[in-house]
């Protein structure tokens, strides 16, 4: 059985000093820009505890990158906006209270999410990745190559379902958290490390790793098991705010802006 691939991008990720910047929108589409004449200032509601998504910055102020292509969205629809530092488990609430007008965080779109609230388009995925050792060169994973081959998981979690789905030559090996993980594959006790791609490349760009490793093959990004992406979230009755988003949104991928924040946030890509 083949390993399933979706990458869900159109076109191909832009290629940058080595880093891929993935593209969620699709060149055909031409959104058009609604009219925003009389739009009150926008309120963003964040987390502050999320890197490098949203987190506070060394000045105490919110940043990263769903932070910083916010700003970039009012920058360019011409559109005052503030950003608010809210408990995650707060921000939906809050923009239901009508507290803000738009949450800036990494929550992910669900059917049920789509019930109570609006979302433009993914603007970021997670994507699944395999890690392994540098030094023991190994090729990057197939059906053949992962038989059997020892392969890390977090137990519990969408990448243990879809290894299970998707690998059955493979040893798999689960584990109480990612930490874990990582730790047994820089001792190499296991060939490969399937998980969570955010975790893994600010584990490998990190001091942490030691330069032990790196991504192989990838990435992985079927929505039946990692999830339609994150996207900005707006009450059901501000359509018109949704579309600008998406709008601006499709304009900071062809000006050139989503890399440029993607790269400074993500030195280590996850595509």
């Amino acid at each position: 059985m083949a390993l399933c691939l979706t990458l869900g991008l159109s076109p191909a990720p832009a290629v940058a000093d080595d880093v891929a910047i993935p593209n969620f929108w699709d060149p055909k589409a031409q959104l058009e820009r609604p009219d925003l004449t009389g739009l009150r200032p926008i309120r963003f509601l964040v987390d502050d505890d999320f890197p490098p998504l949203h987190f506070s910055g060394l000045d105490g102020n919110p940043t990263g990158f769903s932070v910083e292509l916010a700003r970039a969205i009012c920058e360019r629809l011409a559109i005052a906006c503030t950003v608010q530092v809210r408990r995650f488990d707060t921000l939906l609430d809050a923009l239901a209270d009508r507290q803000g007008d738009v949450v800036a965080a990494a929550i992910p779109v669900t059917a049920s999410l789509r019930q109570r609230f609006s979302v433009t388009g993914p603007y970021f995925k997670i994507p699944a990745r395999f890690a392994t050792r540098k030094d023991r060169n190994l090729p990057p994973p197939t059906a053949k190559v992962l038989a059997g081959k020892i392969v890390g998981i977090v137990g519990g979690t969408a990448h243990e379902a879809y290894a299970k789905a998707f690998m059955p030559g493979a040893v798999l090996k689960p584990f109480g958290d990612l930490a874990e993980a990582q730790g047994a594959l820089k001792d190499g006790k296991i060939d490969y490390l399937f998980a969570d791609g955010l975790g893994l490349a600010l584990w490998i760009g990190g001091e942490a790793s030691e330069g032990c490793c790196d991504f192989a093959g990838g990435p992985y990004l079927e929505s039946r098991f990692f999830g339609e992406g994150i996207a900005f979230i707006v009450r059901q009755d501000e359509e018109n705010l949704r579309r600008a988003f998406d709008y601006a949104l499709q304009q900071l991928w062809k000006d050139g802006k989503y890399a440029e924040l993607y790269l400074r946030f993500f030195p280590v890509g996850l595509y």
